[in-house]
């Protein structure tokens, strides 16, 4: 057991689409970041990639910047984070650690949480306990992955790992509730009873932020729309006031950094355009729908009419993918469940005794901007198909930033509790019982 000091204990949260950490007992993490990073593969301590403005990059060990070596073959790959990450560089690739919720690239996260603790809260993390939030389906085998780089590199007094949903259920003030977690890479829907994920109510989708923004970039080009990366033009004055657009040739930029900076283009429009139906969406109905303008960085004017609709209610009716060209589907789209379908079936999964008080408490949590929206049909749907003395509240808070951030405030929350001290899992514990030691203390 860890007794516990006067030393703040760390929180922190990698995303799809951004890490969050900060101080437990903070309202909000003191540093956000993105969570994909840029990479470039060198051999031996060449280092040729500059970016075209300068940025501090250096590579100094204490800073926790120096790359890592991949093989033995003097292969390694430089990483840029946070701003470094900003600037284009040639044959930078784009990498994301994350795949569906699951870590697929243990060096980027090693490098992800190093660069929160040296760069960004200049801490020693030998001196922190860790609170690190994990996806409510994490195996166990990650588990003890991220357990062991926490206590065998970053040498961390103690660990805890907490579920997604249950901290999304303790930043509101609830020990039992249905969380709907609508990130970037997916949507999972888990069912919280006094404190614990009850794992055979979890509900994941393929379909979040990030595909949507697929789905509007693929939707634009169809429609012969051309969105131009910030990196491949200039604005050059002919005249006062008077503009003109000039194309700057990089040909070693990557395929995945230019896809990056178009989608960054595209999730800027969804979420300034876009507004979830307050009923299905249906082709002929929106047919003549009046359009909303969108100035792209380059200067031309884009008129969105019924996709503003439509994007949204993929979310809801996953089909409508189908009808956008160059979206590759999932297979068997049968299978994907629209968020009434995947609430439903979390609830129905779970012992009859707690079901009406889960429908009257289903959290919506998420960064995109139409999440209120998404409340309101979400609420109308489930009521339709749920038991006719159910009550149902879907409940999101007022506050974009504590629907941005709810994972991350309920283990400030959490962490910060006198009677969680207890609830720890020692260095001296990981020494005496091992690394597998971990499933039972942070079940």
């Amino acid at each position: 057991m860890y007794g516990g000091d006067e030393v703040s204990a760390i929180v922190i949260d990698v995303g799809s689409y951004s890490c969050k950490a900060g101080y437990a007992g903070d309202d909000t993490p003191k540093c956000v970041f993105p969570s994909v990073v840029g990479s470039i593969e060198q051999t031996g301590d060449t280092d040729e990639a500059k970016p075209e403005k300068e940025a501090d990059s250096g590579s100094d060990p204490k800073n926790g910047s120096k790359p890592m070596d991949v093989d033995k073959a003097k292969t390694k790959r430089k990483f840029y984070l946070g701003q470094e990450f900003e600037f284009r560089r040639d044959h930078m690739e784009v990498i994301s650690p994350l795949k569906d919720g699951t870590v697929i690239d243990w060096e980027v996260v090693d490098n992800i949480w190093n660069h929160a603790f040296r760069r960004r809260l200049l801490i020693n993390p030998e001196e922190h306990p860790m609170l690190i939030a994990e996806p409510s389906t994490n195996s166990g085998q990650q588990r003890e992955k991220a357990a062991e780089l926490m206590f065998e590199k970053y040498k961390v007094p103690a660990l805890f790992l907490a579920k997604n949903a249950v901290l999304t259920s303790f930043a509101s003030g609830r020990a039992t509730s249905l969380v709907v977690d609508c990130g970037g890479g997916s949507t999972v829907v888990s069912a919280v009873h006094d404190g614990y994920v009850l794992q055979k109510s979890a509900a994941t989708s393929p379909i979040g932020g990030e595909f949507l923004t697929d789905c509007m970039m693929k939707s634009l080009e169809s429609k012969g729309v051309v969105i131009r990366p910030k990196y491949s033009f200039k604005k050059k004055e002919v005249s006062p006031g008077d503009y003109k657009v000039v194309d700057l040739d990089f040909p070693n930029t990557t395929d995945s950094y230019r896809l990056y900076c178009m989608r960054a283009i595209a999730s800027d429009i969804k979420e300034s355009v876009c507004r979830v139906p307050d009923t299905p969406f249906d082709e002929v109905a929106y047919a003549n729908v009046p359009t909303t303008s969108y100035e792209l960085p380059d200067g031309q004017t884009i008129e969105v009419g019924a996709d503003r609709f439509k994007i949204p209610d993929i979310l809801f009716n996953p089909y409508l993918s189908q009808t956008i060209p160059g979206i590759d589907g999932f297979g068997d789209s049968t299978s994907i469940r629209g968020l009434p379908r995947m609430v439903l079936d979390s609830v129905n999964r779970c012992d009859v005794d707690i079901r009406k008080e889960l429908l009257s408490n289903i959290l919506l949590s998420g960064g995109s901007s139409s999440i209120l929206q998404i409340k309101e049909r979400l609420e109308k749907e489930v009521l339709e198909e749920s038991p006719q003395n159910a009550r149902v509240k879907v409940l999101a808070s007022g506050s974009s930033m504590e629907r941005r951030f709810s994972v991350w405030i309920g283990g400030s929350i959490l962490a910060s509790l006198g009677s969680f001290q207890q609830m720890w899992f020692s260095k001296a514990e990981y020494e005496e019982h091992g690394v597998s030691y971990i499933q039972r203390k942070c079940p």
